[in-house]
């Protein structure tokens, strides 16, 4: 089987490489899953608990290192207990990685006539609730909503967010070139270090951001402020020809990646 010897030389000539390669994309890709989490937070408090255990360990401190191996356990729950939010996004994420590379490639033009809507509606001061889904499966959300299916235009957005109906004052969900649903209700984020002007809206595209990859584009009813919420960030009263570039890059980032085998912040 002089062939088969072959090939398993081969490989095990390639096998150091190709191991090294997957554990670098598995550590890229929880790495970016911790960033947009926030999840950095709790890799740092470990990381200074375990600063503290060298320490005192290094140092011989008996009273110490009994002390804290009797606090160990109670330490392990604390931390659970106060970044519970935070694991649960991490969990999120974990169960929500982006397959879009398995889709077709196609790209977002139709951004232009939403924008436009956003335009309009900022000069007239009427708020406005955008979704647009990327890799998370929305399904829950656009449940909770009118189901329309509808091809994407400036004056059917206009129509939804302009008149006090039953549809304006929740979200449309775009999905691909189709608005999927409208009125849809979106997870409200639990932060408290928002500025107490952003109301309902503004806490319900942070909050749509922390729990999904979708980018969320927000009118603000009170100030006319066009926004953008996604990746757990927030990035406010940005003008047109700040949107357009920003939503367009985010929503074609990840299919762009992928593609191009064969073929750009603002925290509150």
């Amino acid at each position: 089987m002089p062939a088969f010897e072959g090939f398993k030389n081969a490989y095990f000539a390639i096998e150091p490489f190709l191991d090294i390669c997957v554990l670098t994309g598995i550590l890229y890709a929880i790495y970016q899953i911790l960033v947009k989490t926030n999840t950095l937070q709790i890799i740092r408090a470990a990381l200074v608990i375990i600063a503290v255990y060298i320490v005192v360990f290094v140092l011989r401190l008996e009273v110490m290192m009994f002390i804290l191996g009797k606090l160990t356990p109670a330490l392990a729950i604390s931390i659970v207990l106060i970044f519970q939010d935070e694991i649960k996004k991490f969990i999120q994420k974990i169960g929500q990685m982006n397959l879009s590379f398995l889709q077709k490639d196609t790209r977002h033009t139709y951004a232009y006539d939403i924008v436009k809507a956003a335009e309009e509606l900022s000069k007239r001061k009427k708020g406005m609730l955008v979704v647009f889904e990327r890799g998370t499966n929305l399904d829950h959300l656009i449940e909770t909503g009118t189901k329309l299916n509808a091809d994407i235009s400036s004056a059917l957005l206009l129509t939804i967010f302009s008149f006090e109906t039953a549809l304006h004052d929740a979200a449309c969900i775009i999905r691909e070139d189709k608005i999927i649903a409208a009125g849809c209700f979106l997870p409200l984020t639990s932060r408290n270090d928002l500025k107490k002007t952003f109301g309902t809206r503004h806490r319900a595209a942070i909050g749509t951001s922390e729990q999904t990859d979708a980018v969320v584009l927000i009118v603000s009813e009170e100030t006319g402020a066009i926004s953008l919420a996604y990746d757990s960030k927030f990035d406010y009263d940005l003008s047109v020809d700040q949107v357009i570039p920003t939503l367009d890059k985010l929503l074609n980032s990840d299919k762009a990646k992928n593609g191009n085998k064969g073929a750009s912040d603002e925290n509150v």
